[in-house]
């Protein structure tokens, strides 16, 4: 069954949420851990996890939800997209200034590449799922 258009949560994207939402719990929690217990070892990265961890919630809430959300998880979806791209490439080009892993590093190494993957995959299903424009009527009242 295909998709309803505009609708996120429908079909795939009930596992598209879950994964996010999977996700975001690993990722905060994970960071949020590293930071309270060790926090000065490798801020950086701690915070870098912490912020992408945010991304992740905000971007599982926003598919979630669809509708008026709809912006909202195209524009988290971009900046994890941004967020693993930069972070992946300076990670491996600049590995001493990440003293341990974080999400992104590696471009989500740590975590079967899956943040490499992620954003690509909730990117197109925004664009699949996209509501049909509407049609104007252009004709002018004689």
């Amino acid at each position: 069954m295909p998709p309803v258009p505009g609708e996120t949560r429908s079909g795939p994207g009930r596992l598209l949420v879950g994964v996010y939402g999977v996700l975001a719990l690993a990722a905060t929690a994970r960071a949020g851990y590293q930071l309270a217990t060790h926090g000065s070892e490798a801020p950086l990265a701690y915070a870098l996890s912490l912020f992408a961890g945010v991304v992740y919630v905000v971007a599982t809430v926003a598919l979630w939800r669809g509708g008026a959300w709809r912006p909202v998880a195209w524009a988290a979806c971009s900046v994890e997209l941004v967020g693993v791209l930069a972070v992946g490439t300076a990670s491996l080009v600049d590995p001493d200034a990440f003293p341990d892993a974080t999400v992104w590093s590696g471009f989500g190494q740590g975590y079967g590449y899956v943040p490499l993957v992620l954003p690509f995959v909730g990117l197109w299903w925004l664009w699949h799922t996209r509501p049909a424009p509407v049609a104007r009527d252009t004709q002018e009242d004689a």
